[in-house]
C-alpha cells in the first residue's frame, strides 16, 4: 500500500565551522569587553548554531552566579577567513538561581500588604461579590431591607465571599476553642455564644460569628467565632480577689507605758544658757574698755 502523505524533509544538523570554532581568543576578548577579566572563566565548548555560525561558552566566575555561562556568537561570511562577533550574553543553566516569574501587581498582593492609604484596583468580576438590589419608592420597605440585608449598595457579598470569610475567621486566632469545665490548659469553661459582651453579625454570618465588645478581652473589637472563648466571659465563675488581703481588727492598748529619756533635752538647754552668759560677759567687757 502506497502512502499519500507528503514526505517529511530531512533536517541536517549544521556543521561546525572550523574558522569560527578556532576563534576562541576572539570570543573571549568579546566577552571580557562586556564583563571584567576576573568574571570570565575557562572555555567550555563551541556549538554550531547554524551555517558558519558558532556559539562559544565560557564559565561565569562571579559570586552568586553558579551555573551561569558567558556566550559569544561568531559568524563568517562565505569564503571569508576571519570570523566576526555577532553578540555576547550571560545565560543561566539548568541549576542556576533565577528570580521568580513576574506577576502583575494586583496578583502578587497578599492580605496585610495594603496600608490604610493604599488603593486596590477595581475588580469588576470579583467572585466574592454579587450585584445588590435596587431601592424602591417605598421608604419603609427600603429601610427594612437595608437593615436586614445591607441593600442599597451596588454589590454585596456572594456565597463564595461569605464562605471564604468564614473559613478565614474559623482558622484565625479567634476561631473555635475546646470547652472544659475543669479548666484544662488550652481550653475555656464557656464560649462566646453565652457571653453578654457578644454582638452578633447581620445576615447568615450571625449563625457562626459576632463581634467582641469587652475591653478586657484579647478579642475586643474583633470578629469571633461563637465557639471561641476567653477569661473575660461575662458569666465567669471566678471569685473576686481581695488584693489587700484580710486585715486584723484594730486594738487599742491602754495599759502599756512609754518611757522617754530627758537627758539629751536637758543637756541642750544647759548649753544654750551657757552660751547666753558668755555673750553677756563679752558685751560687758567691751563696754568697760571703751
Amino acid at each position: 500500500m502506497t502512502s499519500t502523505a507528503p514526505a517529511k524533509a530531512r533536517t541536517r544538523a549544521p556543521k561546525l565551522d572550523a574558522v569560527c570554532a578556532a576563534a576562541i581568543e576572539q570570543a573571549a576578548a568579546a566577552v571580557i569587553e562586556v564583563a571584567e577579566p576576573d568574571q570570565v572563566g575557562a572555555h567550555v565548548r563551541a556549538e554550531a548554531s547554524g551555517e558558519r555560525l558558532v556559539t562559544h561558552f565560557f564559565e561565569a566566575t562571579m559570586p552568586g552566579y553558579a551555573g551561569w555561562t558567558w556566550i559569544a556568537v561568531l559568524a563568517r561570511a562565505p569564503r571569508a577567513k576571519v570570523a566576526t562577533v555577532c553578540e555576547t550574553a550571560l545565560i543561566p543553566g539548568e541549576d542556576s538561581l533565577l528570580a521568580p516569574e513576574w506577576e502583575p501587581w494586583a496578583e502578587r498582593l497578599r492580605p496585610g500588604d495594603v496600608g490604610e492609604n493604599d488603593v486596590l484596583p477595581y475588580s469588576a468580576d470579583d467572585s466574592r461579590l454579587e450585584h445588590g438590589y435596587e431601592q424602591t419608592d417605598d421608604e419603609e420597605a427600603d429601610r427594612v431591607a437595608m437593615w436586614e440585608l445591607g441593600l442599597g449598595r451596588k454589590r454585596v457579598l456572594s456565597r463564595e465571599g461569605r464562605e471564604d470569610a468564614a473559613k478565614r475567621w474559623m482558622s484565625g486566632n479567634f476561631g473555635p476553642r475546646e470547652v472544659s469545665k475543669r479548666g484544662r490548659k488550652g481550653t475555656v469553661k464557656a464560649q462566646c455564644r453565652s457571653c453578654g459582651f457578644l454582638s452578633l453579625l447581620n445576615g447568615s454570618l450571625r449563625q457562626e460569628f459576632g463581634i467582641c465588645t469587652n475591653e478586657w478581652s484579647p478579642a475586643d473589637g474583633r470578629v469571633v467565632s461563637l465557639q471561641y472563648g476567653c477569661g473575660a466571659h461575662s458569666e465567669t465563675d471566678a471569685e473576686k480577689q481581695n488584693i489587700a488581703g484580710d486585715l486584723p481588727e484594730k486594738v487599742l492598748d491602754e495599759e502599756a507605758v512609754d518611757y522617754e529619756d530627758r537627758f539629751e533635752e536637758k543637756s541642750i538647754i544647759d548649753e544654750a544658757l551657757l552660751k547666753k552668759e558668755q555673750e553677756k560677759l563679752a558685751a560687758k567687757k567691751a563696754s568697760e574698755e571703751k
